[in-house]
């Protein structure tokens, strides 16, 4: 058709151009892309070689930590307790091996069910897994192993070791643990040791803490508790390589342990076995010190208890027998208790009236067997109904005449008797190196407006004058106070542990006239060796001579016109014997104080228990008096068995 439009036909040659352009075209897209990919790729790799020089240089020791972390640990090794010995080596407390079963809490998925397990394989009781909680929520260190059970049996060990793989934290741990091989012997003197608790920790300062690191017991009481610090020693470490579960596969470094150091008592096993036996199962205390040098020979308090049961932890069942017991086995009578003395102060009283200038020796009164307070009704008795006829202040002290000390004490006054009583260390602490003693006391004026918000009278004097009335005095106490009268007035603390460097600000008491000591020390040993003496009984056979002095301790008040009947009195209302006394008694080397409480006799119940530590002491093997020079050697030599 004319005019019409017809489109160009390309050619051979224009296609192959076309062709041409747009392989460039292509090309140049493709080396665009692999500059870009290679770009990329360079900057990944600097990237990647840049984190790991900064890794590698930079951070390696910071990442080395966190590694041996994961692989190494530091684990602290608790020291060995120092040992406890008599004054001849005898060994009062030891460490005796233990397995014991532990759990490392953050080692364990599931803890309940691994109690659960543990519970179905062995014995573990209520008790235990209550100790186990609670130590679980106080533990220190989150690796440190929490113990869950003591005093594993061989087929306890292998049942749990043939099972471990289940649980995966719970471990079988071989530790040193306190042992007392003398049971309740030497319980309130002695103490015990149990597991360290979160009150002990919170009590400690950084450097303590860090060396009770891996420590699993604490002094509680008597001895252990004092001398803590110098019992327990340094913490050791050790790092070890460790396996995913926590295993020690080898020990890369260790630092040992410094053991404590033992401590050496003056305390003698065989006087204070002898004490122990001849209280028998009565309820009381008794005391023997040195005067020479002021070490405890025996330390006693009877009923006591097995420490033993409470080094890894007391049963509720076992603590609430001790709790319950109407004899109060927990209880150290001889330190905390707090009875009136007595006919035992006698003698200071009789020192004290002679200080004052308001007797002496020759004055004589007249005893009906009872005594009026002036200008009143009130009749205060004495012990002997009818009355000891004539005293002088001899014969009151050895037939311990009552009505003697009335009268003396009313022309002596509070005053003077209190201040001159405080000279033998009465109304206060003794200073002895053991913890919760209590200081009695000592009625004063003052004493008695602060603490009763009352006057003093005439009939407290009389009754302070043979220890009655609001006077109150340990067993430690009045040990003390016969030691003193030994020394003659010269002070001493006394001391259990060798290791103690005692000291003390009171002053000695020197009399006006310094043979009243000698013509007082002629009186009690009448007490035991002399005809009439209260205690004559406890004297027979001895082979030295003593000097002592009986005492009763009323444990509630009669009417002045009711009689004191045994038989019509409730035991535990009877009241309590005691006895002190020093020996020899022209060179002292033993002062001693008994008390049996309800034992009503100091010269019947109080007095043979002080005859038997006496001998002890100063007797040989052969029952003759021994070189008093020389120290007392043991009979029975170091190694002896409970």
């Amino acid at each position: 058709m004319a005019g019409a439009f017809s489109p160009a036909i390309p050619t051979i040659d224009d296609l192959t151009a076309m062709r041409l352009r747009d392989r460039q075209r292509e090309s140049q897209i493709i080396q665009m892309r692999l500059v870009w990919t290679l770009v990329f790729v360079v900057i990944v790799l600097a990237a990647l070689v840049s984190r790991i020089v900064w890794l590698q240089w930079a951070q390696h020791d910071r990442f080395r930590a966190l590694a041996d972390q994961n692989r190494v640990q530091t684990q602290p090794i608790a020291p060995p307790r120092g040992l406890i010995l008599d004054r001849h080596g005898r060994i009062l407390a030891d460490n005796q091996p233990d397995f014991s079963l532990v759990v490392i809490p953050e080692q364990l998925r599931d803890m309940e069910a691994a109690l659960s397990g543990l519970r179905e394989l062995i014995d573990i009781d209520e008790d235990q897994l209550e100790r186990f909680r609670a130590q679980l929520s106080q533990r220190r260190r989150p690796w440190e192993p929490v113990p869950l059970r003591s005093r594993l049996t061989a087929e306890e060990i292998a049942l749990v070791a043939e099972a471990r793989h289940e649980w995966p934290g719970v471990r079988i741990e071989a530790e040193a643990i306190r042992h007392y091989p003398y049971g309740e012997l030497f319980s309130h003197v002695i103490g015990y040791v149990n597991r360290i608790n979160a009150q002990d920790i919170s009590a400690m300062d950084e450097a303590t803490l860090a060396n009770y690191s891996g420590t699993n017991f604490y002094g509680r009481a008597g001895i252990e508790r004092q001398y803590e610090s110098i019992l327990h020693g340094t913490v050791g470490y050790r790092k070890a390589e460790t396996n995913a579960r926590g295993r020690v596969q080898q020990v890369l470094d260790e630092t040992p342990p410094i053991a404590g150091e033992d401590i050496s008592l003056f305390l003698d096993l065989d006087v204070q076995r002898a004490g122990w036996n001849a209280l028998g199962g009565r309820r009381g205390a008794a005391i023997a010190i040195d005067p020479r040098d002021g070490g405890v020979l025996a330390f006693i308090s009877r009923p006591g208890f097995d420490p033993n049961l409470f080094v890894t932890g007391i049963s509720l069942s076992d603590y609430g027998a001790y709790r319950e017991d109407p004899d109060r086995p927990l209880f150290n009578r001889a330190l905390q208790g707090q009875y009136p003395p007595g006919s035992t102060i006698k003698s200071m009283m009789g020192l004290a009236a002679l200080e004052a200038g308001v007797t002496d020796w020759q004055r004589t009164i007249q005893d009906p067997g009872f005594f009026r307070l002036p200008g009143t009704e009130r009749v205060f008795r004495d012990w002997k109904r009818g009355g000891h006829g004539k005293v002088d202040l001899h014969k009151a002290i050895v037939e311990s005449c009552d009505t003697y000390f009335y009268d003396a004490s009313l022309k002596m006054g509070i005053d003077h008797m209190s201040d001159f009583l405080s000279y033998f260390n009465l109304g206060r602490r003794t200073g002895i190196d053991l913890q919760g003693e209590l200081a009695g006391i000592l009625p004063s004026r003052e004493w008695k407006q602060s603490a009763r918000r009352s006057s003093w009278f005439h009939g407290d004097t009389v009754n302070t004058s043979i220890g009655q009335g609001y006077m109150l005095t340990t067993p430690l106490q009045l040990a003390q106070a016969m030691a003193i009268s030994a020394r003659r007035g010269k002070q001493h603390p006394p001391q259990v542990a060798m290791a103690a460097t005692a000291t003390t600000e009171d002053k000695d008491l020197i009399l006006k006239d310094p043979n009243n000591w000698q013509l007082m020390e002629a009186a009690l040993t009448d007490v035991i060796h002399g005809a009439h003496g209260t205690a004559r009984a406890a004297g027979r056979g001895a082979k030295y001579k003593i000097a002592g002095k009986t005492g009763t301790a009323q444990v509630f008040s009669l009417a002045s016109d009711v009689e004191y009947k045994d038989l019509d009195v409730s035991e535990r209302l009877r009241d309590h014997a005691l006895f002190v006394a020093f020996a020899p008694a022209d060179n002292p080397a033993i002062a001693v104080a008994v008390l049996v409480e309800n034992g009503e006799s100091g010269g019947r119940a109080a007095a043979p228990v002080a005859r038997a530590i006496m001998d002890a002491w100063l007797l040989d093997g052969k029952g003759n008096l021994r070189d008093l020079s020389k120290p007392r050697l043991s009979s029975t030599g170091g190694g002896e068995s409970p």
